[in-house]
């Protein structure tokens, strides 16, 4: 999915990850009910933008789009409440993986900021993986996934990480024995594609997993009230932060509604950064497309709540945010910032932080006798 476009008939984020559990697990669990603002579940009810004569908003608006209160549609693969709650359900459960103790929610975790806080993430049998796990949040919203860009969209990137030796190292006929294994999600998978003879297969875990990580969005952060208008929502030293942001040349690349995500871009565009930040090893986008000039290339992130995301870059080297902003200035732009230019920029970077998810970890299907075991 390369251009997100606002839902119609919003699905009130993860909502429906709690309410469609029962329906589609038979009634076997009560679901709560559901939280939320109700405002951001009714259809078509995205904050109008507000007529502007500030010279700075009206600039920034040029730039940037805030985050839509409803989750964006997936191409080809629309979102239903079936989707989402058997999503949700599948993006938990570790039995996905080969030793059945890793999820998705392992590196991903809503509670982390979509992210693990880790500067690589532990995948199978204590094996790292190479690079910093990237916020799930927002991702929806991204061109294209992973740091080199080698998967095009989420479904595309939900089936990576099962099959990847490294990560969840499940064999792709794994993980279809397992989900068929479970009477629950053979009648959860059928009910979510009637009209496939054989629904429990691992595109179809994809495409529901994708529907749900689709509406792990954050919108109405403090920057996103203030593009609509809200001059209150950020205050002085903010504004000197994003008036400095534009400036500087760092909205050249992370811009949009994602403040990043949107293009690739070489790591030391003007200087080579340190080793520890950009290791000689890993070539980036040049691995996957075997083009020299692509040495080094990444997808540039989203700034999105990066506030909750540290440590930072491909390599999760650097835990400090103003270190960070110091580097990429350097690296990227050519600029040396002064202490007071990186303080304000970093208060910017602040107001990116928007309304975390709602999200009810899921009751999930028993395992019994006859269902597969997990690897030593």
């Amino acid at each position: 999915m390369k251009n997100p476009s606002p839902r119609v008939a919003p699905l009130g984020k993860t909502i429906v990850a709690v309410i469609g559990l029962s329906l589609l697990l038979g009634g076997c669990n009560k679901a709560p009910e559901a939280p939320g603002d109700p405002a951001k579940i009714a259809a078509g009810a995205e904050p109008e933008m507000l007529a502007s004569t500030d010279p700075l908003m009206l600039q920034a608006r040029e730039l940037f789009k805030p985050i839509p209160i409803n989750a964006p549609v997936l191409a080809g693969n629309p979102a239903t409440p079936g989707k989402v709650a058997l999503g949700a359900m599948l993006f938990f459960d570790p039995r996905l993986s080969a030793t059945h103790s890793i999820s998705c929610a392992s590196c991903h975790s809503i509670g982390l900021g979509g992210a693990d806080n880790s500067p690589t993430s532990v995948g199978f049998h204590g094996k790292r993986g190479g690079r910093n796990s990237p916020t799930v949040f927002n991702a929806a919203y991204n061109f294209v996934q992973f740091w080199d860009g080698r998967a095009q969209d989420l479904e595309q990137q939900a089936g990576g990480p099962m099959v990847n030796p490294v990560e969840m190292a499940s064999l792709t006929g794994h993980v279809a024995e397992q989900l068929s294994a479970l009477p629950q999600y053979r009648t959860a998978f059928a009910k979510v594609f009637p009209n496939e003879a054989n629904p429990v297969l691992i595109g179809n875990a994809q495409k529901v997993i994708a529907v749900f990580e689709a509406t792990l969005t954050t919108p109405n952060a403090p920057f996103d009230r203030y593009l609509r208008g809200d001059a209150t929502a950020i205050n002085n030293n903010q504004k000197a932060g994003l008036k400095l942001f534009i400036d500087k040349g760092c909205a050249s690349c992370h811009a949009g509604v994602n403040i990043g995500g949107a293009m690739y871009a070489k790591f030391g565009a003007v200087a080579a950064p340190a080793t520890q930040y950009r290791p000689t090893g890993d070539v980036g986008r040049a691995a996957v497309t075997g083009d020299p000039a692509d040495t080094y290339v990444f997808k540039v992130p989203t700034l999105r709540n990066i506030a909750l995301t540290a440590p930072y870059f491909h390599t999760g080297s650097e835990q400090d945010l103003l270190k960070v902003i110091n580097v990429m200035a350097s690296a990227q732009l050519g600029q040396t910032l002064t202490p007071l230019e990186t303080t304000r920029i970093a208060a910017f970077l602040d107001t990116l932080t928007g309304d975390h998810p709602d999200v009810a970890q899921p009751r999930l299907p028993v395992s019994d006798a006859r269902s597969p075991l997990p690897e030593d």
